[in-house]
């Protein structure tokens, strides 16, 4: 197994992409640390689940927009496993509202999780390594909206877009510590966040005919990609990208 006897530190895997993320590197042979905001039972369902497969697994609770939170759960984490060996910075939210509407409030929120989270668990997970030696991996789950304008998610674009450019920043800044850091940016992926979208026929239809494999991604599809960055095929990527969309990103056309 290409992950035995390292440890992975996944961000909101309670449930979705951050859920099949774990399971997929506990299959690769990881012991794994659930984080989330909240110890609930979608929390405790990973566990469960990671454990059942054989996996060393514990769970980590933590606001990723606060940077004590980050701080202490990268400690924690060490301490309950004795190393971390690779981040992923999964944990994202989105708020939708016209630009002209958009509050300070979800702005902050979206960012501070999607943005300011990884800035600062990665610091965190970084200055481990420089103490422990040996490198590591970081893998940000982004978007294809890090490329792609999405109307009414002006914060949302705003806070991958960022996290693209700090990807390639830490890739320069952390290669000295044997550290590769990329993203993974998913398209349309059936999680909760698109229950809504799901549930409409029409605008589901409307989005399918924009993604030429013709299916929405499943959450299985983006943690095969965050496995191979996080697995030793992987040791000569850094500061790259790498879209799994089913080709949506280049042939989208806004409805």
């Amino acid at each position: 197994m290409r992950l035995q006897d390292k440890v992975a530190l996944v961000t909101g895997a309670a449930q979705g992409i951050g859920r099949a993320i774990a399971l997929r590197l506990a299959r690769d042979g990881a012991a794994v640390l659930v984080e989330d905001r909240q110890d609930n039972a979608s929390a405790q369902e990973t566990l469960a689940l990671l454990r059942q497969q054989g996996a060393q697994a514990a769970l980590l609770v933590g606001d990723v927009g606060q940077v004590a939170d980050c701080r202490r759960v990268v400690a924690e984490g060490v301490a309950c496993m004795g190393r971390i060996d690779v981040l992923v910075n999964n944990a994202g939210v989105e708020r939708r509202a016209p630009f002209f509407d958009a509050e300070e409030a979800d702005y902050d929120l979206v960012l501070g999780v999607n943005l300011k989270g990884p800035f600062f668990l990665s610091q965190a997970f970084a200055r481990h390594v420089r103490e422990r030696g040996g490198g590591g991996r970081i893998v940000n789950v982004s978007s294809v909206h890090e490329e792609l304008p999405f109307p009414h998610f002006a914060s949302y674009c705003a806070s991958k877009g960022g996290l693209k450019m700090l990807m390639r920043d830490l890739a320069i800044e952390l290669a000295p510590l044997g550290i590769s850091v990329n993203n993974v940016a998913p398209g349309a992926v059936k999680t909760p966040i698109n229950a809504k979208l799901m549930a409409q026929p029409a605008l589901l239809e409307a989005l399918l005919a924009d993604i030429p494999l013709g299916r929405l991604g499943a959450p299985e599809d983006v943690a095969a990609a965050v496995a191979f960055l996080a697995g030793a095929d992987a040791g000569y990527v850094t500061g790259t990208t790498l879209t799994v969309d089913g080709g949506l990103l280049w042939n989208y056309s806004e409805q």
